[in-house]
């Protein structure tokens, strides 16, 4: 675990993000907790949204503890984010990832 603060927080976020492997999701929680922050989930919100633009970026491997997509309003297309995480061959309950399948934790 890697304790951070400041402005190091948003790069620390996208060096995990960077690390999420193909087919799989984690949360903006468990992000938070890796760096040394459980309280902070929503500012690991704050970094992707500050770099949404960045289509290089797994950004679609982030989903909320329940699985549920809550970013995928800030995708450029309606539906997308859900798109791309099928096509990596992730299954949804409904409206929300199988997250107990497909979790991975940093």
């Amino acid at each position: 675990m890697k304790s951070t603060t400041g402005t190091d927080f948003f790069k620390s976020v996208y060096d995990v993000v960077a690390r999420i492997p193909y087919g799989r999701v984690t949360t903006y929680g468990a992000i938070a907790e890796h760096l040394g922050m459980k309280s902070s989930a929503r500012m690991v919100g704050w970094a992707l949204n500050a770099d949404r633009y960045n289509l290089n970026m797994p950004y679609h491997r982030v989903v909320n503890r329940n699985g549920e997509l809550s970013g995928s309003r800030y995708f450029p297309q309606p539906g997308m984010m859900r798109q791309l995480l099928e096509s990596e061959g992730v299954t949804f309950v409904g409206d929300a990832v199988d997250i107990k399948k497909f979790i991975w934790i940093p």
